[in-house]
């Protein structure tokens, strides 16, 4: 199993059209997420937020991967439901124009329900 130190490192193993995925999944959740740090766990780009991981993405060979996307709003969910791999994945086909927007939405809600009273 390969390992890789920083996430830049992760994203520059994989070939251009998938690493500039990446990247822009990266800019897009730093984007809606400003105030997160980076790392690595469980091989993968991960997102922390007040030290606890807000969502890891990875690449895979046929998808882009989000983890974990606990259940989200009624209206957020059925845009999120046709990526909806497992009940806490998404996953994003290389074949199709990836939807950066849906993915920013989707971390903004994430990181809102984190900060959420319990």
């Amino acid at each position: 199993m390969t390992t890789y130190p920083t996430v830049d490192e992760y994203i520059g193993s994989f070939p251009q059209d998938v690493s500039t995925r990446l990247e822009e999944v990266r800019r897009t959740i730093r984007a809606v997420a400003p105030t997160t740090a980076e790392t690595i766990s469980y091989q993968m780009p991960t997102v922390m937020l007040d030290g606890r991981y807000l969502v890891y993405f990875a690449a895979w060979k046929h998808h882009i991967g989000l983890y974990p996307i606990p259940p989200l709003s009624a209206a957020l969910e059925a845009e999120v439901a046709p990526y909806r791999g497992t009940r806490s994945t998404v996953r994003f086909p290389l074949r199709e124009p990836t939807p950066y927007d849906l993915i920013g939405r989707v971390v903004a809600e994430v990181a809102s329900q984190r900060a959420a009273p319990s």
